[in-house]
């Protein structure tokens, strides 16, 4: 056995001997630097090399830095072979310069920032293996000379922890990513409808009780986990130390308690701070009152809310503590006899006003405890919002034209190019309440081509992309923290380039970087992260697929189930039957498949429901396959949905969706079954929901299907439905 581990010991030294590095290939940085020349007079890292550094600013980085470089440090610098940090105040807080050369490595920065940037450009240049600790050495650095400097001050990823929360463990993980990324700010979206995830030591059920739903919750139950107490919640101790934690990396941390909207988790543990009215609809949404909106004319409203961001200020060294100002119900107010009196009195009737004050307000508690507000572009469409808060625009692109017009700092993060919940592709598991936003989508965002007025881009604080995290909760186990990589990953690559100024250019360049080299530094990172599906085409009866990157290539024969590893085009009469996905090191891409795999019947059909239709989208429209229909009410055990067709239905597949058809977890059967009848008389059961939806694999012939609710459901104060999808058979 000694023998054997000497042999190993022997063979691991000799592995190392001899350096390893990415002194002939391509650099391929992303974000790509400013300017980068490469020379010959390479670097050899060595565990004889030495880390040099006298400025204690820098020490946090040094200390970063030892963890995934096995050399020792020093304060005094030697003749060669040494890696040293320096400050030069004549550079920007993020500018850097880096210097390879036979000698050193020098880095060079304006400050902190500056300088860890330099250490992640300096990363790049070494094998993709130093991100998982353990790099072997020596390894040999191409000789070059960087530098640079990010265009946008603002890099941002908003994690959204509130619809489902993510343990602090995996918000240090993602801390690391961005930081890998040169981005700069956790935008922290720490309370919603969904859940309050700060701990408050003056209101302490603000997580004991809203921190969770379900169960003996006041909050129920939502997003799929229905027949379980579920949630959980920072302590103050925990804030410390993500926020300690993400400092070293040069990431700001900026809360977000959303106001005065969004506030489901708040008034289900103080209801005395909702308007003054009854709600009517509580027997349409099950007995449970989902009003979101705090009261705006309630005084003691704002003690509470000062008490609580008392504590929130103090946490964070952040200048900015985001109030939200999104979404606002404003029919709550105008139905309350308070709000709608103060509305009355000023001489207005629209109620948006009311948000403007209520904004107005809380900003000047914030300015008693020295921050200033972040908003969503929504609550600075009133004017009064003081020009030092910084303006969240998401909607649209018009609506960042038009934030940016009345003189305010933004952050741009247009839902269209920069929400990261959205689906990849038409046929991906995820939301598509908009449309597809894809890696490439998030990297065409150009101001020219968009129209922006050269004079506002100044007010361009930078770019943020956003994970909103309802469809998180809905995915099994441990899969949610892959699907959380797989649906921000590379996508938030392209918003780090954004943000660094796309030195790079256009799209194929930016591409090539991405799967020629950081394909491994991500999967050494630890991302599940998503890659670029193969593109399949099918000529004179052979089917085929391309692909431009390094990934393996698989197929699945959908008729029995059969997977193989593609190796050439596949000859077939019904390329229907295939589906293509890509692989690699971890990284998956989505499932694809030639168009004809996609292609429905629509068989002539009706819907009827115990359940009342919404006339504005009625049932009759089943027959042209519309996907929005609605009921006016929640379902009850025994409501039903029958769907009938005028003849016999064929099909390999029929799919059914009892639920919003973009946001799967909500409005939905969530406890329920699906009968079938052959004759469209008598019907015999034959599969259950699940998040209310069903796919029937080769059923017999059937002339109707009946959807029957077992449960009282819990998912909202209506029923989305929508038309069959039905597949032909091969």
């Amino acid at each position: 056995m000694k023998r054997h581990l000497l042999l190993i010991s022997l063979l691991f030294a000799v592995a190392c001997s001899t350096p390893k590095g990415n002194v002939s290939g391509d650099i391929a940085i992303i974000p790509q630097p400013l300017s980068l020349v490469r020379h010959n007079n390479n670097f050899v890292i060595t565990p004889s090399t030495v880390l040099v550094c006298d400025v204690e600013e820098l020490a946090p980085l040094v200390a970063y830095t030892m963890e995934y470089l096995a050399i020792s440090t020093d304060k005094s610098v030697p003749k060669s072979n040494y890696i040293s940090f320096a400050l030069d105040r004549s550079l920007a807080e993020e500018e850097y310069k880096l210097s390879v050369s036979a000698e050193s490595i020098n880095i060079v920065a304006g400050g902190y920032g500056g300088a860890f940037n330099g250490v992640q450009t300096l990363f790049q240049l070494l094998p993709s293996e130093v991100y998982t600790k353990q790099m072997c050495l020596p390894v040999e650095v191409q000789g070059c000379e960087v530098a640079d400097r990010p265009k946008f001050a603002y890099r941002g990823f908003m994690l959204d922890v509130a619809c489902t929360f993510v343990e602090k463990e995996n918000v240090l993980r993602y801390i690391d990513y961005i930081a890998y990324h040169k981005v700069n700010r956790l935008h922290w979206h720490l309370a919603d409808n969904q859940g309050w995830r700060i701990e408050i030591k003056s209101h302490p059920n603000l997580t004991k009780v809203a921190g969770f739903r379900g169960g003996d919750s006041p909050l129920r139950a939502a997003l799929g986990k229905w027949n379980e107490k579920y949630g959980g919640y920072y302590t103050q101790e925990e804030i410390k130390e993500v926020v300690a934690y993400a400092a070293v990396r040069n990431i700001e941390v900026i809360p977000e308690i959303d106001l005065p909207g969004h506030s489901e988790a708040l008034l289900r543990v103080y209801p005395e701070m909702l308007c003054n009215y009854t709600n009517e609809e509580l027997n349409v949404n099950g007995n449970y009152d989902s009003r979101n909106v705090v009261c705006a004319t309630k005084e003691s409203n704002y003690r509470i809310l000062e008490e609580i961001l008392a504590e929130v200020a103090a946490l964070f060294p952040s200048k900015y503590i985001h109030i939200g100002g999104d979404e606002v119900n404003l029919s709550q107010w105008k139905r309350c006899p308070d709000c709608s009196a103060w509305l009355k009195r000023k001489g207005y009737s629209d109620g948006s006003e009311l948000e403007d004050m209520f904004i107005v307000r809380i900003q000047t508690i914030l300015t008693k405890y020295g921050k200033c507000s972040s908003v969503w572009n929504e609550a600075a469409k009133g004017g009064n919002l003081s020009k030092e808060a910084l303006v969240y625009s998401w909607q649209s692109v018009e609506d960042c034209k038009e934030v940016l017009s009345r003189g305010y700092n933004t952050v741009l993060m247009p839902q269209l190019f920069f929400y990261y919940d959205m689906r990849q592709s038409i046929h991906e598991n995820a939301p598509i309440w908009r449309e597809v936003v894809d890696v490439r989508k998030t990297y065409s965002f150009d101001f020219d081509e968009l129209g922006f007025a050269p004079e506002t881009i100044a007010l361009v604080k930078g770019f943020e992309g956003a994970y909103w995290s309802e469809h998180l909760l809905s995915q099994d186990g441990d899969r949610s923290l892959d699907f959380l990589d797989y649906q921000c990953f590379p996508r938030l690559c392209a918003m780090a380039e954004q943000g660094w100024g796309k030195n790079g250019g256009e799209w194929e360049e930016f591409h090539y970087r991405l799967y020629s080299r950081h394909y491994d530094r991500m999967a050494d990172m630890g991302i599940n992260f998503r890659i670029t599906p193969p593109v399949v085409k099918y000529e004179g009866g052979l089917l085929s697929v391309e692909k431009i990157d390094n990934s393996t290539i698989y197929y699945r024969d959908d008729s029995n189930g059969r997977v193989g590893k593609y190796k050439g085009a596949i000859s077939t009469d019904t390329p229907a039957k295939y589906l293509f996905w890509a692989e690699y090191r971890g990284a998956k891409s989505p499932e694809v498949a030639h168009p004809s795999h996609y292609e429905t019947i629509q068989p002539k059909v009706k819907l009827t429901s115990s359940m009342p239709e919404n006339p504005k989208y009625g049932y009759g429209r089943v027959s042209e396959y519309y996907m929005k229909m609605r009921t006016t009410r929640t379902c009850h055990k025994g409501d039903w949905l029958l769907y009938e067709f005028d003849d016999p239905v064929e099909c390999r597949a029929v799919e059914l969706n009892i639920r919003n058809y973009h946001m799967p977890a909500t409005r939905l059967i969530h406890k329920g079954h699906v009968e079938v009848s052959e004759d469209g008389k008598s019907f015999k059961r034959v599969a259950d929901l699940e998040l209310g939806a069903v796919r029937l694999v080769n059923p017999r012939p059937f002339k109707a299907v009946r959807i029957v609710c077992d449960e009282t459901a819990i998912g909202g104060s209506d029923i989305r439905v929508s038309a069959p999808l039905i597949y032909p058979k091969y």
